[in-house]
Formats: C-alpha cells, structure tokens, sequence
C-alpha cells in the first residue's frame, strides 16, 4: 500500500479547485502552486511582486510545516509571474526568505494565474527531515 497522503494546513484557505494544497508520499511533499492570498484577510496580501512574492512563501511555509517539514528541506520550486520584469522583486524576496539555502528553480511568464490581481504563483517539493517523521 502506497503512502501517500493529502495535506492541509490550519488557516490557508481552501484550494479554488478539485486538488490538495499539498500531497505527501514517503518523506516527500508535493506542494501545490501557492497565490498571495493573505488568509487572515481572505484577501491578496498585495498588488505587487514583491508582497505577494512574501505571502506565496508564507503559504508554502505553513502546508510544508504541517507535513512536517519547513523552506529549509525544498529541493525544487516553480515560479509563475505574470509579467517577467518583475522577477528582480520576486527574486529579491526569494533570496531573503531562503537565505543561504539554494533550491533548483524553475522561472516562467505565466499568461495569466488563477486569481484577479495575482502577480506570482509558486509551487515546491520538499522532503520531511528524518528526525521530524
């Protein structure tokens, strides 16, 4: 029997379509695109690159956290923009939030995300640290 499990983390809200905010199998996590919805507001935490850039990781952060893992175990994450010039204000955002740690990344130009108003989409796979599971 395989191990797979759906994950869903307190306060996020609930995904706009039939999918799990995140799915784990064995020690890994597949997280789904994450928008900037601010879920204290219900509400995008912003209309630029750089705020939403902010809540899209804040939100990985809390379905990773509730699978166990957090920002440091991510292997690998995908970054939708709706318009590529605005990948110096995500980027700068990225480096803080990651700091040292350097996951492999994809970047593309979305032509459009699910959302009105959302600039930045991003969706990652981490891994649950042995000593946490």
């Amino acid at each position: 029997m395989s191990d797979h499990r759906p994950i869903h983390a307190p306060r996020l809200p609930a995904p706009v379509g039939p999918y799990s905010p995140g799915m784990g199998f064995e020690r890994l996590v597949f997280v789904s695109g994450q928008g900037a919805t601010d879920p204290a507001t219900g509400t995008l935490a912003g209309d630029d690159a750089t705020a939403q850039t902010e809540q899209c990781l804040k939100n990985l952060q809390a379905i990773l956290q509730a699978a166990g893992s957090d920002l440091q175990c991510v292997l690998r994450c995908g970054v939708f923009l709706i318009d590529m010039s605005e990948f110096q204000a995500m980027n700068a955002v990225y480096a803080r939030v990651f700091g040292d740690h350097r996951p492999a990344r994809t970047t593309i130009q979305a032509a459009g995300l699910p959302g009105k108003g959302l600039r930045v989409e991003i969706d990652c796979i981490a891994y649950v640290p042995a000593s946490t599971r």
